[in-house]
């Protein structure tokens, strides 16, 4: 499995680029933790959880992927890099909490990189012009 961290994705300037480097492509319907799911959700309604969770939504400033310009308006998943495994969270790995191990994303960004690719995420912007001819 790829190592990939927050340090290493900060390099990345782009939405498209920090998507590219996170994409996982995946399988829908594939089971990340099965029966053991309430393992997992356990932790994502623990205290720490939340105290991290705010901590890392703060440093990326509500942004999906980091990146401004992207500002999420509701509900904001945060995206573990490395994903956790039935071990990780029954042994209470540090990977759980790491900032270098997590990124806020979007439901959508957050599927992206489980289970697409880029064609589902919301494109950037395109301000038009006079004179601008081109239909997108």
């Amino acid at each position: 499995m790829r190592i990939r961290t927050y340090r290493e994705l900060r390099r990345f300037e782009t939405f498209e680029d920090r998507f590219e480097y996170l994409k996982l492509s995946g399988e829908v319907g594939v089971s990340t933790f099965g029966f053991d799911r309430w393992l997992n959700q356990a932790f994502y309604n623990s205290t720490e959880w939340k105290h991290v969770r705010h901590a890392v939504i703060a440093r990326d400033r509500g942004c999906d992927l980091g990146i401004a310009g992207y500002e999420i308006r509701e509900s904001p998943l945060i995206h573990h890099l490395v994903p956790l495994t039935v071990e990780d969270i029954t042994h209470g790995s540090e990977m759980m909490i790491d900032l270098d191990n997590l990124i806020t994303t979007t439901k959508r960004t957050h599927n992206a990189i489980h289970y697409g690719d880029n064609r589902s995420l919301i494109k950037p912007f395109v301000e038009r012009s006079p004179g601008d001819t081109q239909l997108w």
